[in-house]
C-alpha cells in the first residue's frame, strides 16, 4: 500500500470511527442511561456542577438519603458553561476518583463545602489541601493526556444526550417497574417520598 493510498484509509477510518461514536450517542435515551448499577434495585443518579449553589444544598440530602435506604449514588459531571471553575474542578475531581471512586466523591463534598470560598484562582489550593490531608500526591499537571478532561465530556455530553438543562438533576431509578424505571425529584423535600414510592412499586 503506497503513502496516498495509506493517507486516504486513515482518514476513511477515522471518519467511520467519529461516526460509530455519533451513532452510539445518538442512542443515549433517558431509558438506557437511567439504570441502577448492576446489583441493586433501586438508586440516585446526580447529574451536578461543583459551582452550583443548588448542588451544594442537595449533595448532603442525597448523601443522607442513600445511607438511610442503603442504596447506592451514580454521581455524574455536568458543568455548565457560566460557571468559571466547575469543569476544572471536575477534571480534579476525577483525578482523585483516580485513586479510588469514594476518595474522588470526598473530594466533591469538600469542594461543595467550601464553595462560597473557592475560586479560579485558589481552587489548586484547595485541592493541594486536601491531596495533603488525604495522603496523596496532586502533580503539578493533573491531566497531561486529556484523559480525565474526556471522561467528564463524556458526562456532560451523557447530560446532554437525555435533554439535561439544569444542575442538580436527581433521579430515583428502579428496575422493579419497568412501566416506570425513573421518577426525577424536583423538590428536595420530595426525595424520601419519591424513594419509598419506588421501592414499593
Amino acid at each position: 500500500m503506497n503513502n496516498t493510498l495509506r493517507h486516504r484509509f486513515v482518514i476513511s477510518f477515522a471518519a467511520f470511527v467519529v461516526a460509530l461514536a455519533a451513532c452510539a450517542w445518538a442512542q443515549d435515551t433517558v431509558d438506557s442511561v437511567l439504570r441502577p448499577p448492576k446489583g441493586a434495585q433501586v438508586a440516585i443518579i446526580v447529574f451536578e456542577d461543583l459551582q452550583c449553589p443548588m448542588c451544594r444544598r442537595t449533595a448532603p440530602l442525597v448523601e443522607q438519603a442513600s445511607k438511610t435506604y442503603k442504596i447506592p449514588v451514580v454521581r455524574h459531571d455536568f458543568p455548565l458553561p457560566m460557571h468559571n471553575w466547575s469543569y476544572q474542578a471536575a477534571v480534579i475531581a476525577r483525578y482523585f476518583d483516580t485513586h479510588s471512586k469514594a476518595l474522588g466523591n470526598e473530594f466533591r463534598d469538600y469542594i461543595f463545602e467550601n464553595q462560597l470560598e473557592v475560586d479560579p484562582q485558589n481552587l489548586r489550593s484547595y485541592a493541594e489541601k486536601f491531596a495533603t490531608a488525604h495522603k496523596v500526591d496532586l502533580p503539578f499537571v493533573i491531566d497531561p493526556g486529556g484523559k480525565l478532561a474526556a471522561l467528564v465530556n463524556a458526562d456532560r455530553d451523557l447530560g446532554k444526550a437525555i435533554k439535561l438543562d439544569h444542575t442538580p438533576t436527581v433521579y430515583i431509578v428502579s428496575s422493579r417497574n419497568p412501566s416506570k424505571p425513573y421518577v426525577e425529584v424536583k423538590d428536595n423535600s420530595q426525595l424520601y417520598l419519591t424513594i419509598d414510592t419506588m421501592m414499593k412499586e
